[in-house]
């Protein structure tokens, strides 16, 4: 998996001209730091007299991070395979009313998967700014301040995963299901950023 990787090995992946791992990994990528996040203030929260009867909710939500931090990372290479043969349709011969034919089949199933993946991503991404909900509401005091650059990573990372969304809709014939697609991460966007909102300005209030 590429978040196996050094980090400074995936920043230099990124980096280069090869077209994967691209901005919908980047953003996957950020989700899980996101998670990562939230699993620290929970650990700094967990076994804390002052926090005792809130235990079993903190340990039950760093679980939970840890399960959506795993998915983030399989999107990570996800987001990958899916691009590769986007990537390769776009090569296609198209020089007879067969080929291109062909080559629109190719494109339109390739653009769909090109644009499901990411949807996960966000799907993903706002059940991890639920629980830093939670911790911002009940985790520790002394580490509120990285919930706060958690909900700032996580909402990058879901809009992030829409504009890979959108760039590959809009290619897409069938209009239909593109509408779907983009209706809902319209949805997921305008959940997340009353929620980011909400938990940034809960953070600012009680670090200012």
């Amino acid at each position: 998996m590429m978040l196996e990787q050094k980090i400074t090995d995936f920043l230099e992946a990124l980096s280069s001209k090869e077209p994967v791992p691209g901005g919908g990994g980047a953003s996957a990528a950020v989700g899980a730091f996101a998670s990562a996040l939230g699993m620290m203030v929970a650990n700094l929260t967990a076994g804390k007299k002052t926090y005792a009867a809130v235990e079993e909710e903190i340990l039950e939500t760093k679980e939970r991070l840890l399960t959506l931090q795993k998915e983030l990372i399989r999107l990570t290479d996800e987001d990958a395979k899916a691009f590769a043969p986007l990537s390769r349709a776009y090569g296609l011969p198209r020089e007879t009313e067969e080929e291109k034919a062909e080559r629109a089949r190719i494109m339109e199933a390739a653009l769909y998967e090109a644009s499901r993946v990411p949807l996960q991503i966000m799907q993903t991404v706002r059940q991890v700014m639920e629980l830093l909900r939670i911790l911002g509401e009940k985790g520790s005091r002394i580490a509120i301040s990285d919930v706060g650059v958690g909900i700032l990573f996580a909402q990058a990372a879901l809009e992030g995963a829409s504009l890979n969304i959108y760039i590959n809709t809009r290619l897409m014939q069938e209009k239909e299901q593109a509408a779907k697609l983009n209706a809902e991460a319209d949805a997921l966007i305008r959940e997340a950023r009353t929620l980011k909102e909400e938990i940034y300005l809960a953070v600012l209030e009680k670090i200012r």
